[in-house]
């Protein structure tokens, strides 16, 4: 293989290399734009929110519940004794 040749194939790698690290970047950019969108909450009457039980499932007990008084899905303030449709107890 003549010097030429191997010239053109490193600066090809170069290129490669530098094009797939331009692909990654701009596809986590976007994947970090999904997940902000993703963080929005849903209104306490989207979520069909009550600020209290349905039987023995309440917010302190759902895996989505931040205390004191959150939810990691449902906006504003939450009653820890509250429910809504998006319960998931917590193991």
């Amino acid at each position: 293989m003549s010097r030429e040749e191997t010239r053109n194939q490193t600066v090809s790698r170069r290129v490669m290399l530098t094009s797939t690290a331009l692909a990654l970047g701009a596809a986590a950019t976007g994947a970090a734009a999904v997940r902000a969108q993703a963080q929005q909450k849903i209104s306490q009457a989207n979520a069909k929110y009550q600020d209290h039980p349905n039987g023995t499932q309440q917010c302190d007990g759902c895996i989505q519940f931040q205390a004191p008084n959150a939810c990691k899905i449902v906006e504003g303030p939450i009653n820890p004794k509250g429910w809504c449709q998006f319960f998931g107890a917590k193991s």
